[in-house]
């Protein structure tokens, strides 16, 4: 990973080279950033800078041992921590499966994460006992790199026994760099957050994740363009929508729709066992697709078309949806929806969530007369 891999954020980038290039490193800092924005990948490619024996002016020269090593994820001074499940207690118990997973995706996210280690119903944990192993760790001396690289991922999942590792970072040892790389800094410690130099990093624009899409996985630019209005800045989103088939997300909601709408409750309990089946991701990515047509109807109500980000298929659909979604019932449509994905990432029964959500919403959709 070099900063020319990743899309965008060169303000960011050029900050970061600045810190190296004026030895101002910070030796406990923070990447904050929404899920699927650059803060891992910039992490990354942060610490392959850093320790790059042939520097460039810009980036990393990406041939030196000491690059090639992080590039693969095998330098013996790099070290990661993360959310590890039961029965494992450390990061360095599931470090091929980490491994190989941000080498697949370096913009994904916790959840995506979890399903990958096949957690199930388990909740991710950083435990006490790797705070104690990367105190023990970063009190040995370097192997071969100048810096010796401590990577947090999701520290929002430490507990309060992460409360042991204030003093590292306060007084690490020379020539340690720390870097904790988060979505939500109020979900973190306070403690820790106080001692930290935090970098805030945007979500990627529509742009961005278009030319990322052609460029790294060929994705012709039309779809590009349709599955960057969908993912909304979030390129691990946008990443699983190449395989996801938008027309079939559309007929999917527009039945979903006309069943809330109708007066049939056996087709609608048939529909939710069906949509049931479909997998807790592909599950979560159908609500979130229900989210962005709302808010799409909401526009095409109110006549606001230069911010509507609907194909010309989707748009059909709009202009008739919009007479159902205005202001008495979006804000209570979206945080049921909101709601209900946040239930599925927690392994709720989905043919439960479906049934609530369609009966809410069978009693929220009321037909208005357009706006005049």
């Amino acid at each position: 990973m070099q900063f020319k891999d990743i899309p965008g954020n060169d303000k960011i980038k050029q900050h970061l080279l600045q810190t190296v290039t004026g030895q101002r490193i910070s030796h406990a800092q923070l990447f904050l950033g929404p899920e699927g924005s650059a803060n891992l990948a910039l992490a990354w490619a942060y610490v392959k800078f850093v320790n790059c024996t042939n520097k460039k002016i810009d980036d990393s020269c990406n041939s030196c041992p000491s690059c090639i090593k992080i590039s693969k994820l095998i330098h013996p001074d790099l070290h990661f921590t993360f959310p590890t499940i039961s029965p494992h207690k450390q990061s360095k118990e599931l470090l091929g499966e980490w491994k190989e997973a941000l080498l697949e995706n370096p913009y994904l996210s916790v959840y995506s994460w979890l399903q990958y280690i096949k957690a199930e119903n388990k909740q991710g944990n950083i435990t006490a006992e790797e705070s104690r192993d990367i105190i023990r760790r970063l009190g040995l001396k370097s192997f071969e790199a100048e810096y010796k690289m401590q990577l947090m991922w999701m520290p929002e999942y430490l507990g309060n026994e992460g409360n042991m590792l204030l003093k590292l970072l306060e007084e690490p040892p020379e020539k340690t760099l720390i870097i904790l790389i988060a979505n939500d800094s109020e979900k973190m410690l306070p403690t820790i957050l106080s001692r930290l130099q935090m970098i805030k990093i945007n979500r990627f624009s529509d742009d961005e994740v278009k030319q990322f899409l052609t460029a790294k996985y060929n994705v012709e630019k039309n779809r590009a363009a349709t599955i960057a209005k969908l993912a909304e800045g979030n390129l691990n989103e946008a990443i699983f929508h190449i395989d996801e088939d938008e027309q079939d997300l559309l007929e999917q909601f527009k039945k979903w729709m006309n069943l809330c709408l109708g007066k049939s409750a056996k087709d609608l309990v048939d529909w939710i066992d069906e949509a049931g089946g479909m997998g807790r991701e592909n599950l979560k990515n159908f609500l979130r697709y229900g989210l962005h047509m709302m808010r799409e109807a909401f526009m095409k109500r109110h006549q606001i078309n230069e911010l509507l980000r609907v194909d010309n298929t989707e748009a059909e659909f709009v202009t008739k949806f919009s007479l159902f979604i205005h202001e008495q019932n979006l804000e209570s449509i979206n945080q049921e929806l909101t709601s209900s994905i946040g239930y599925i990432e927690r392994n709720a029964n989905p043919k439960i969530i479906l049934m609530n959500l369609s009966l809410f919403l069978k009693r929220s959709l009321i037909k208005l007369e357009p706006m005049v």
